[in-house]
């Protein structure tokens, strides 16, 4: 069963649970099953929903923010002041990477090959969008006065790696995150060398319990209360009924959609 996140309301815990009871809504990671009613988790990996706050809403921050808030914060460490620079800035992971590099007070360049998009995510906060052609890395460079960008997000893949290598700061830090683009390619290791920058990748879903309860109580202290006070706020496409799930895939594989594609029950 496909889907790597959730949000709902407490059924039942169990004999040892103390941190929630029926009744608490509450959202989430999984790796894997979350296209269903109910699902059953370790109570640490679980985060509350901010109250008021819709549950279809709710369903659109997960898997996005905490992929986000990990890859670029915790990992790969963007400090105020630096430049993010986002790869498929229309996607989920994408629009929710723009807010949060926003909040933290760093400059922000995105790519995408659909202007409507690149104007969307200007909405978000994107400081600078650039057509996903040939020439973004040299318009990076241009817009950096020539010092790149110090955290590449990477969400195409393969197609970028030369870009990137050519895009990035003295001691920035590329991560990946997705590779739809394609997953392999030539790798210039002088350039990376020369530039002491560091190339890592990453995924949540095969984490352990021990981890993802990690992330859970960060993103629960550091990124939550910017729901609250408005900092943040899931760019939602659509919802679909699950019984429209092929609907909803066929949208995400046509690249129609502008952030997170919600199934609802």
């Amino acid at each position: 069963v496909p889907g790597l996140e959730f949000a709902g309301v407490v059924e039942e815990v169990g004999a040892v649970v103390t941190r929630w009871e029926p009744g608490d809504r509450v959202m989430g990671i999984v790796a894997g099953g979350g296209y269903a009613e109910r699902v059953v988790v370790a109570e640490r990996v679980a985060v509350s929903v901010p109250a008021g706050m819709d549950m279809t809403v709710a369903g659109a921050i997960p898997e996005v923010y905490m992929t986000a808030w990990d890859a670029v914060f915790r990992q790969a460490g963007l400090k105020r002041g630096e430049t993010l620079l986002v790869h498929a800035v229309g996607s989920g992971v994408g629009t929710a990477a723009v807010q949060l590099a926003q909040r933290a007070g760093a400059r922000t360049i995105g790519t995408s090959r659909t202007p409507s998009k690149l104007a969307r995510a200007a909405e978000l906060g994107l400081g600078l969008g650039l057509d996903g052609g040939d020439a973004w890395a040299e318009a990076v460079m241009a817009a950096t006065g020539g010092r790149g960008a110090d955290v590449i997000l990477d969400l195409v893949g393969a197609p970028y790696l030369a870009g990137n290598q050519a895009a990035i700061a003295v001691g920035g830090r590329h991560v990946v995150v997705g590779v739809p683009g394609g997953i392999r390619a030539e790798i210039d290791l002088r350039s990376l060398m020369a530039r002491r920058a560091r190339l890592f990748g990453t995924v949540l879903r095969a984490r352990g319990v021990e981890e993802k309860a990690d992330l859970a109580r960060d993103f629960t202290a550091s990124v939550l209360p910017g729901f609250a006070d408005g900092t943040l706020a899931p760019a939602m496409d659509r919802v679909f009924h699950a019984s429209r799930v092929a609907d909803a895939h066929r949208r995400m594989e046509a690249n129609e959609n502008f952030g997170k594609i919600v199934i609802a029950w």
